[in-house]
């Protein structure tokens, strides 16, 4: 090959483009491609790098091996492999001038790759694409195609770092299409970054509204209502988490998916046990069970006094959650123990959720400073008193569809009292709603009062 090639030197450019295709075309059209690879290396790398080979001649010769290539000349994979690597070293030195072929390869490589789910590599492939700049830059709608595609593989290596840096870039171009196929892909994208970056609720809604989707397969429409549950149930506690649990439980169709129990009891504030949550834990991801560490300043403020823990052994010695899965689990147990207790000191807090009473303390202050839970802490009683469900509360009653409930209450001063009085009214209202429904079905009466 590489004499036949030296012949073409003197050659004028006009019968060496003839006499370079009819080579190519030659070496392609073999029965046996045994020698395919190395005689395609001996022409890519004289067509590219003799200096008597005009560029137009060389952009030419690589445009029809390029188009060989893409229509399945080359049979064998691991052959069309190598010659696309091949080819693609050889250009590189001289990139600036075939940026157009070389796009064309890399993009052929990312399909091989993907095909053979080495997932990265073909993302690398893809990241050197020259995009915006060269002989011609591409449109933004297929500049988008490209950065989706690259969140894509990238997060199926679970990279979520290097894939939220494609997606920003993509989400500036969001705009520029309305491909429905490459939408989809990108409001995918979205809800796994979501995922990833541990922002719960936002993927859990967004993975939800991707269920509804009608142009989605069925089976990964089911796919995507479970993750939206899986990642419902590790956001933190709280109103929000409460309105989209609220929109779950209302889907029909989470019924019938294995971790319903868990969605139900979370959104009715009951408190999860243990070995409720043990078989939920085995279906996660591995982001999902990442461990968190504490803060030094948590650390400190958790601690429980030497005295206590020499006092009583039963005292927890976890000064805090160990996983993402573990903190969603005692902030949901802290915040249904409100639903349940009026107060609860720290030590018995800490009982409840498996920590140390300081600990506990901390989890607390922080969700209530969080506007997540509604109550106050008494350090000095070492107490915490949770604040009666009131108009400002927007968790269960806004979420269940009731809207806003306007409700007056009389200030009566101390809030022991004021709790008092509203429980006396509700139980008197539920009361008289009871014996007026009884008596319209004339299932009672009452008759003259004697005097």
């Amino acid at each position: 090959m590489e004499a036949r090639l030296a012949q073409f030197a003197s050659l004028n450019q006009k019968d060496k483009a003839t006499a370079y295709q009819s080579v190519l075309s030659e070496v392609l059209s073999r029965e046996d491609q045994s020698n395919v690879v190395g005689d395609i290396h001996a022409l890519i790398d004289n067509v590219v790098n003799q200096e008597s080979v005009g560029l137009v001649i060389s952009r030419g010769v690589l445009s029809e091996l390029v188009k060989a290539l893409s229509e399945g000349r080359i049979k064998d994979p691991e052959q069309r492999q190598r010659i696309v690597e091949d080819t693609l070293s050889i250009v590189q030195p001289r990139i600036v001038s075939y940026e157009e072929q070389v796009n064309s390869l890399r993009f052929q490589l990312a399909d091989i790759l993907e095909e053979q789910e080495q997932w990265s590599d073909a993302a690398r492939v893809l990241m050197g694409i020259s995009l915006d700049s060269g002989q011609r830059s591409l449109p933004d709608e297929d500049k988008l195609r490209v950065y989706v595609r690259i969140v894509r593989l990238l997060l199926e290596d679970e990279d979520s770092v290097e894939a939220e840096r494609y997606y920003n870039r993509a989400a500036l171009l969001a705009h520029s299409t309305t491909d429905k196929e490459t939408l989809l892909q990108f409001k995918l994208c979205q809800a796994r970054i979501s995922d990833y970056s541990r922002k719960f609720l936002e993927a859990a809604s967004r993975y939800h509204e991707l269920s509804w989707v009608t142009e989605i397969d069925e089976e990964e429409r089911k796919h995507m209502l479970s993750a939206a549950m899986t990642c419902a149930i590790l956001a933190p506690a709280g109103p929000n988490r409460s309105r989209v649990l609220a929109s779950l439980c209302r889907d029909e169709r989470t019924s019938e998916l294995p971790h319903f129990n868990i969605l139900l009891k979370m959104f009715h504030d009951r408190i999860l046990r243990p070995d409720e949550i043990k078989e939920f834990e085995g279906t996660l991801k591995p982001h999902q069970l990442a461990k968190i560490s504490i803060s030094s300043n948590d650390r400190l403020a958790s601690a429980v006094a030497e005295d206590d823990q020499l006092s009583d052994p039963t005292i927890s010695t976890r000064k805090g959650p160990s996983t993402v899965l573990d903190r969603a689990v005692m902030e949901h147990n802290l915040l249904a123990s409100s639903k349940i207790y009026n107060n609860i000191t720290f030590r018995g807090l800490g009982a409840l959720l498996d920590l140390t009473p300081g600990a506990a303390e901390t989890m607390a202050r922080r969700m209530i400073e969080q506007g997540r839970l509604k109550g106050t802490i008494d350090q000095v009683e070492k107490l915490i008193s949770f604040e009666v469900l009131g108009e400002d509360d927007d968790a269960q009653g806004k979420a269940g569809g009731l809207g806003d409930v306007e409700q007056v209450e009389e200030d009566t001063g101390a809030p022991f009292t004021k709790r008092w009085d509203m429980q006396i009214r509700l139980t008197a209202a539920n009361v008289e709603t009871i014996v007026q429904h009884l008596t319209e079905k004339g299932l009672v009466s009452f008759g003259a009062v004697q005097a």
